[in-house]
């Protein structure tokens, strides 16, 4: 597999995201649905937006891993949030966790007024490439 990084300017590297990614000669694709702070029996977790990233990414990660991909094989991350002040203020669980993975992912970021339940603050999807 090959990706290549597409990025016209440079201003997108402080926020660790790319304009676009090309895959080439991947084996498969694996489109995530929207995961949130949900515990493994399906109750929303609440918390505060740092806890929300981070059970969210883990949640993320299990998907991931039982599909039988990588968290490296991340290009594109669609994140919604009830509040992108709030989630800036939480950005940096995010951050470590893309540099943790090495992943440079193109990237969506739009707040919503509601998610499934009135608890959650924040959803990511992913798409993976192996």
């Amino acid at each position: 597999m090959e990706k290549k990084i597409v990025n016209p300017w440079t201003w997108q590297d402080n926020f660790g995201y790319a304009q676009a990614v090309e895959v080439k000669h991947n084996q498969g694709t694996l489109y995530c649905s929207g995961q949130t702070a949900m515990t493994a029996d399906g109750k929303p977790a609440g918390g505060n937006m740092n806890d929300q990233i981070l059970l969210s990414l883990q949640n993320l990660e299990k998907v991931i891993h039982q599909a039988g991909y990588k968290p490296a094989g991340v290009v594109r991350l669609n994140l919604y949030t009830t509040s992108i002040a709030d989630f800036f203020g939480a950005y940096g669980v995010l951050a470590a966790w893309m540099q943790q993975h090495k992943i440079v992912p193109s990237s969506t970021l739009l707040e919503v007024k509601a998610l499934a339940f009135p608890e959650l603050l924040v959803e990511i999807e992913a798409t993976v490439v192996g």
